[in-house]
């Protein structure tokens, strides 16, 4: 206990309260008072329950808090058991009771304050459903139930906003560093366009590079407009693929059907289709909503413990084991017209779940022929990216085959004239062979001829002398001819040499009085760089350390005014003040009483004393309304009271005089009136 007293009175010394606390002060609070604190607090938490607890009655006061309490999820310590005692203790200002409220309440400000803020936008306001059926009411809650659920939508947007990891350091650094980058790219901007100047054309040239540049960023947008063309073009084709096979599906589907197939089959899609939207998706919707219910229920509850979930685990096992009672005793009490129904609700049952499940395999095989539409049109993309062509299908595909069969009638024919050209192939190369053979006998019979003539080689020499001969003769004619082209081809080169050379004379001159010129300003234009790039960077250096004193001259100066600004109004205030204090004291030494009540002093000290008296007739006050209260109470209850008794004897007194008059009447009327 005395932890949680440090931890109350720690958090109550610290803003956003400041209350200055001790454990002695603290604990030495009234009823009043701690009731008061409890709702400064929840007025912090939620500001319309920043009220002052004297100016309502006590169990305002205490519903106010209970109500706030709940939405907040508070638990008291006791469980629900003590759910009295708590709000008896919360009326009268228990100190067991409020000090663990307002130990929870502080350790969770912030989150408690978020869940009040949204309290009071998604707490739900329970209409009646006989209100319901008004058209107007139920518009007007379906819209608000639809603003709700947009506020939860943009709630949620803008915690994930706050949570994304930008923060106003970052962007503050961030700009700070962009300006300063600003500020360099604008000197080197201002440098270059220096440097520039002294080009000729320069306004030219830099229209040229900014044309240049926008015609770029004008191809990149095109590049990227093509880009979105093509994608939007690849769709618009998948699309027309889809509706072409749709189409050519439909157009398949009705050459061969009939009025009264086609009327059957759409009467069984529309039975389907009913059965659907009027049973199937009703029901699974319903399911979704429970539970989305149960789920969002979960959601707004707080954090469980072990112990929460056990109480939850022991209160299933007991509805369980009612729910198993109820069960039972509805199978004792059974009746028999009932039992004879058994049988025919078991069947209606089983057609039911037959029902469905034929209805989810229908479902799930259209799913499987659109997924299998889907990659077909896919593949069918593929294949036309990979190979240019199309995927054939119907009759193109048909024809296709037809030209298949007819080429591969060709092929087999082209390829048994083949079969028969090589087997011809064979017969020659065979007859080659034997002749080969034959050619080779006959030369060595006719070697052996000649070696018993004595004359051997002499068929093989006579053959080489011949073939050389001949090879000869051509070389020669091949030789007189080349020679006779090469002198002609010296002839024109001496000629075409001598006719360059005179007329080059003159330039060669030119040229080598010119190279020496160019070495000569080469040479100079090497020197004037030098000296050209020392000198710059001389004064760019200059320049560099100028800009930098005359930048902390700049800010030396700003600082002198803005520190002369601030002495001379601190130096007129000081004036102001001086002026009053020689007003205020000319007004005290001098002897006129009207002026001196016109002092600041007197005001001050008469306005003081006047609120002395004002707090002592308050307190006095005060004390005699806590005197009072307890009897004025009483009166109060007493006058309501008689007041409520006169009002049943007014009552009673008026019936009584209509029951008179209406007697009277009766006697007046004689025999001859019907009384009802």
């Amino acid at each position: 206990m005395s932890d949680q007293l440090k931890f109350i009175v720690e958090k109550l010394n610290k803003e956003p309260f400041k209350r200055n606390f001790n454990l002695i002060t603290f604990d030495s609070l009234e009823s009043t008072q701690l009731l008061q604190l409890l709702n400064d607090i929840l007025g912090e938490i939620d500001p319309k329950h920043a009220v002052d607890i004297r100016e309502e009655l006590p169990e305002q006061t205490a519903k106010r808090m209970l109500s706030l309490l709940g939405i907040l999820k508070y638990k008291p310590p006791g469980g629900t058991s003590d759910l009295s005692t708590f709000r008896q203790g919360l009326v009268i200002g228990s100190k067991p009771v409020i000090h663990p409220v307002l130990h929870w309440l502080l350790q969770r400000t912030s989150e408690l304050k978020k869940r009040a803020y949204l309290a009071r936008f998604l707490i739900r306001v329970d209409v009646p459903a006989e209100f319901l059926q008004d058209d107007t009411v139920a518009d007007t809650n379906r819209q608000y139930e639809e603003l709700m659920e947009v506020f939860k939508n943009l709630h949620k947007e803008c915690e994930q906003l706050k949570t994304s990891g930008f923060s106003t350091a970052e962007i503050r650094r961030d700009i700070t560093a962009m300006e300063e980058e600003k500020d360099q790219l604008m000197k080197r901007v201002e440098r270059l366009k220096k440097r520039v100047e002294t080009v000729q054309n320069h306004q030219r040239m830099l229209e040229t590079a900014r044309q240049l540049r926008v015609e770029k960023e004008r191809e990149e947008s095109l590049a990227q407009q093509k880009q979105e063309q093509k994608s939007q073009l690849f769709h618009a084709e998948q699309k027309l693929q889809r509706i072409q096979l749709q189409l050519k599906d439909m157009r398949h589907a009705a050459v061969d059907s009939k009025p009264e197939s086609l009327m059957k089959r759409l009467e069984e899609e529309t039975k389907f289709n009913t059965y659907l939207v009027s049973e199937k998706i009703p029901r699974e919707l319903e399911a979704k909503k429970q539970s989305l219910y149960l789920l969002q229920k979960v959601v707004a509850e707080p954090a469980m413990g072990q112990s929460d979930l056990g109480e939850l685990e022991t209160k299933i096992n007991e509805i369980n084991v009612q729910i198993n009672q109820l069960i039972e005793k509805r199978m004792m009490k059974y009746e028999p017209i009932d039992s004879k129904f058994s049988m025919y609700r078991q069947q209606a049952s089983i057609i039911s779940r037959k029902k469905t499940a034929k209805a989810e395999e229908l479902q799930a095989a259209k799913e499987d022929l659109s997924n299998l539409e889907k990659q077909m049109l896919q593949k069918s993309s593929q294949a036309r990216d990979l190979n240019g062509t199309e995927v054939l299908k119907g009759d193109e595909f048909k024809r296709y085959v037809n030209k298949l069969r007819s080429k591969n009638t060709l092929f087999k024919k082209k390829r048994l004239e083949i079969a028969e050209i090589t087997a011809e192939y064979g017969i020659l190369q065979r007859t080659e062979e034997l002749l080969k053979q034959r050619h080779e006998d006959i030369q060595q019979q006719l070697q052996a001829i000649e070696d018993k003539k004595g004359i051997s080689g002499y068929s093989y020499t006579q053959e080489e002398l011949e073939r050389v001969s001949a090879v000869k003769s051509e070389m020669d004619e091949v030789k007189g001819r080349t020679l006779d082209n090469m002198s002609e081809m010296v002839k024109k080169l001496n000629a075409m040499v001598a006719d360059k050379k005179s007329s080059l004379a003159p330039i060669i001159k030119d040229l080598r009085h010119l190279r020496q010129k160019c070495q000569e300003i080469t040479q100079e234009c090497g020197e004037k760089k030098t000296q050209y790039d020392s000198c710059a960077a001389g004064l760019e250096s200059n320049r560099s350390a100028l800009e930098q004193e005359v930048k902390n001259l700049q800010e030396e100066c700003l600082q002198e005014e803005s520190r002369y600004r601030q002495i001379n109004s601190m130096k007129e205030i000081l004036d102001v003040y001086l002026q009053r204090a020689k007003d205020e004291m000319k007004i005290y030494v001098s002897s006129d009483q009207q002026e001196k009540r016109k002092a600041t002093r007197e005001q001050y000290s008469r306005m003081i004393t006047e609120q002395e008296n004002l707090g002592k007739k308050l307190r006095e006050k005060q004390k005699s309304v806590r005197e009072c209260h307890g009897p004025n109470l009483k009166q109060v209850k007493m006058w309501r009271d008689f007041q409520s008794l006169m009002e049943c004897k007014k009552e009673c007194f008026l019936k009584q005089q209509d029951q008179a008059a209406i007697g009277q009447i009766i006697q007046e009327g004689g025999e001859d009136r019907l009384v009802l």
